[in-house]
């Protein structure tokens, strides 16, 4: 197993000079004075706190790099050559209604009220980060017309420059806000939503009720802690003044920017930036219960929830308290991830990685059922980023997983979109895009097909968001090729016995059969010439002869 070392990593731009590291502590073997850095120490030993995160900040997202013994590259798909399942049951399976391209990838969530998408996946919370904020319109326009659910993170009122407040502290004008969900719903066709996250600092300001309100939203998402991996999110601040505007909104800022000496030392300029964190919440069956009902007496069609990769206590808790107050879409999110500004080692070492907690998930939504009770539609999330992925993330945890919340791999399509269009701008493609042409036209595969569809509107389409269009689309294609594969015509026929571990350790932890055991009875069977049951569905040794042309 290559667990990756500390006290070095490019996210935090630091590095041994020295060849011989010692695996534990990732110091240099012969640490020399004089050196010159620029380890995790050296840097820490005159910038203090700032290395603990990675940057430059509002200009990266950063993603841990360590290698868990077991991840879903230990599980492969099942191919199989017959079968047809998901198809319409008047239609028996043959080589004409068989194509991968009409395999259905369409998904959808909800208690009563339901929501579908065009594809299983959906963004990750796009909250109050520099990222975010600047590439919003490239995220949120790409999301809609993908078809395909949009997360709005948390903080967004919070930190907004023109947010006004009524008498009572509350959310009276929030620019921003209102700048994200008008942007999303222009482009927005029936599939997928806008969720708005709320944390503790959220609902105080009274978010909720102002974006109800005002634009009418029918779902809203919680958020237990979660920010920054568990401690409430941060975003930093470069200006004096912002950083004593946010301590006055309630927000908990470091260094505190209303001391002496920290003012004395932003003036100097040891101080460039401050942080700004969110309180930590607080979770009980009865508080839960009992805002859920808040937020569906405000008039919130759909409540979902995001949490994080807590104990498996907590896990517990949030799978109970979802299926006890009919939660819409309960998101996990496991380790290791990413994220725009969650503290390095934290992203590192913090948390139950995703391949073991998605095996919690479908051991405790599996009791629930057995007791009788109904179980919240699941979404897994924690460093996804291919067709693969999300065919495993699905299978593995079926029925239950319906989707898969994916952060980064739906945040760099945006960017590189945008990118593309400043070099096209500039005459300076890169010889990685211009290989594929000089105009937009010619770069961007999905380019004409969106200008059939949304002819004058096209002009409103930025590149950045054909980006996210184009990504989704590869997603969706290779999903069906991997569906086709396995015989799933729809995605409520993937099963958790289309896929087989790879390791006796993947097996243990996952309880999916190691390959060398995955359909060995009914091999068995067919060696011995007698009957078999093929997959879910009962095929009798004259169909299996007939398929294949006996």
């Amino acid at each position: 197993m290559n667990l990756q070392r500390p006290n070095a990593n490019d996210a935090t731009g630091t590095f041994n000079r020295s060849k011989n590291v010692v695996p534990g502590s990732g110091i240099c073997s012969r640490c020399l004075d004089g050196c010159k850095g620029n380890c995790e120490i050296f840097k820490a030993s005159f910038r203090g706190r700032e290395v603990i995160y990675p940057g430059k900040f509002g200009e990266i997202t950063a993603g841990a790099d360590k290698d868990y013994p077991v991840d879903y590259s230990h599980l492969n798909i099942q191919g199989y050559a017959l079968g047809a399942k998901g198809l319409p049951s008047e239609a028996a399976g043959n080589p004409d209604n068989t194509k991968f391209p009409d395999v259905d990838t369409e998904t959808e969530y909800g208690w009563d009220s339901k929501v579908k998408m065009k594809v299983p996946i959906f963004t990750g919370a796009l909250g109050s980060t520099d990222v975010a904020r600047k590439n919003w319109e490239h995220f949120a326009v790409g999301a809609a017309i993908s078809g395909i659910t949009l997360v709005c993170g948390e903080n967004v009122c919070g930190i907004d420059p023109a947010l006004e407040l009524d008498a009572k502290g509350k959310v009276k004008s929030a620019p921003d806000m209102d700048r994200r969900i008008e942007i999303y719903k222009r482009f927005h066709q029936g599939c997928g939503e806008i969720l708005v996250q709320m944390n503790v600092e959220d609902t105080r300001l009274g978010v909720a009720e102002y974006i109800r309100k005002k634009h009418n939203l029918e779902a809203i998402e919680l958020k237990w802690g979660q920010g920054a991996k568990c401690i409430g999110g941060e975003i930093k601040v470069r200006s004096l003044n912002r950083a004593l505007e946010l301590q006055k909104r309630g927000y908990i800022v470091t260094p505190d920017p209303s001391l002496e000496a920290i003012q004395k030392a932003f003036k100097d300029g040891a101080i460039k930036e401050f942080e700004r964190h969110s309180r930590l919440g607080f979770v009980s069956e009865e508080a839960f219960l009992a805002e859920v009902k808040r937020l569906r007496g405000l008039g919130f069609k759909r409540v979902t929830l995001k949490t994080g990769a807590y104990a498996m206590r907590e896990l517990a808790m949030a799978i109970k308290y979802s299926s006890l107050a009919n939660i819409d879409l309960l998101t996990i999110d496991g380790a290791p991830g990413g994220t725009g500004m969650s503290p390095w080692r934290m992203m590192e070492e913090w948390g139950i990685p995703t391949f073991y907690l998605e095996t919690l998930v479908y051991e405790f939504c599996r009791k629930l059922t057995e007791k009788g009770r109904r179980v919240p539609d699941i979404a897994i999330a924690g460093g996804f980023s291919t067709e693969d992925h999300i065919f495993k993330a699905i299978a593995m945890a079926a029925p239950f997983v319906k989707a898969v919340c994916m952060g980064r791999a739906l945040m760099i399509p945006g960017m590189v979109g945008k990118n593309i269009a400043a070099w096209l701008k500039e005459d300076k493609l890169p010889p990685t895009v211009s290989d594929y042409g000089k105009t937009e036209k010619e770069i961007f595969v999905c380019y004409e097909e969106l200008a059939e569809k949304y002819g004058k509107q096209m002009k409103e389409i930025t590149l950045g968001a054909i980006g996210v269009y184009s990504f989704v689309q590869k997603i969706k294609v290779g999903l069906q090729q991997l569906m086709a594969g396995s015989r799933n015509f729809r995605l409520s026929a993937v099963s958790r016995n289309d896929l087989m571990s790879l390791t006796e350790e993947a097996a243990k932890v996952s309880g999916i059969p190691y390959v060398m055991d995955a359909y060995r009875k009914e091999a068995e069977a067919i060696l011995d010439g007698n009957a078999f049951s093929g997959r879910e569905d009962n095929f009798s040794r004259r169909k299996v002869k007939a398929a294949v042309g006996g």
